[in-house]
């Protein structure tokens, strides 16, 4: 067993520190939204509650919990989530395996037009106007085609599937495996870590997603719940939004914020622990070879 210098135990102490500083960056916010969701209006409104909750209660979670709206913008949320995560993966594989393969024609110069995109877009105005054109304002499917596929992502996968021998695919080819039956009996099974990271990466994506709703979306019983919380945080210190939400106090009000937010944050970050173990093998491998 090699014995650490002191030098090499001090760098040691320095990144577990740092860890410790990155860490509670994060956790900080969150414990302090948790507190304001579960503390009485008084301690809010004189600005008395930090990481711990006072004059404990529930009416907040209690209020979005009974309103159908919430319900029903987190239900709506979660199928899309899922719907646009399977969408996305099957894409991005059926995208990423064809461009390993050297006889493919024109392969460089499909790569080429494939990470073009990543740097270069049309803009926001002839978005809208080519969404128009399809028809795709106001309707459930504008919030999943036009994300379907990540170019990056897409980078990824290819530079994982470069990383699996060539002579499992030819042995499948010899043996009169087609193309669908090597990819799937194959590379699929073999590219679980990538896949369950890139399965993150499209779920965050959507489930943190409203700007699309917001520029496409019209009908409010398709928005996320990231839209009606967008619009909740922006509208809910007016009277009038308060009043109709039956929050005419400013210690009800940011109560209320605080429950939106860890209702609609707790969800998502329940996921990464099943992926967890898969997460980081995933990008590395992924970057393995080019």
């Amino acid at each position: 067993m090699k014995i650490k210098s002191n030098g090499e135990k001090a760098w040691d102490m320095f990144f577990v520190f740092l860890c410790l500083i990155v860490s509670a960056i994060c956790i900080i916010p969150m414990l302090n939204l948790l507190a304001k969701s579960l503390s009485g209006t008084d301690f809010l409104v004189r600005n008395e509650v930090y990481l711990i909750p006072k004059g404990l209660n529930f009416n907040a979670y209690s209020t979005v919990l009974k309103d159908p709206k919430y319900i029903r913008a987190f239900a709506w949320t979660v199928i899309l989530t899922v719907i646009c995560t399977l969408l996305s993966l099957t894409m991005t594989t059926l995208c990423a395996f064809p461009l390993i393969f050297e006889k493919l024609r024109g392969r460089k110069a499909i790569n080429i037009f494939i990470t073009i995109t990543m740097f270069f877009n049309a803009g926001t105005i002839p978005n809208y106007l080519l969404m128009q054109k399809l028809n795709l304002l106001s309707n459930p499917l504008v919030l999943i085609l036009p994300g379907v596929l990540s170019v990056y992502n897409m980078i990824i996968m290819r530079s994982f599937f470069y990383g699996i021998p060539d002579s499992l695919r030819e042995s499948a080819e010899i043996d009169g495996a087609t193309f669908f039956e090597i990819l799937y009996k194959i590379y699929v099974p073999l590219s679980k870590p990538v896949m369950a990271t890139l399965a993150l990466f499209y779920a965050v994506g959507r489930w943190n997603g409203y700007s699309d709703a917001l520029m496409y979306m019209r009908e409010e019983k398709y928005y996320p719940l990231q839209l009606l919380l967008y619009n909740i945080i922006n509208n809910i210190n007016s009277v009038e939004v308060a009043t109709q939400e039956g929050f005419s106090a400013p210690g009800l009000s940011e109560s209320l914020k605080a429950a939106i937010v860890m209702f609609s944050t707790v969800p998502i970050l329940c996921i990464y622990p099943f992926l967890q173990k898969y997460f980081i093998s995933g990008v590395t491998l992924g970057a393995v070879k080019e």
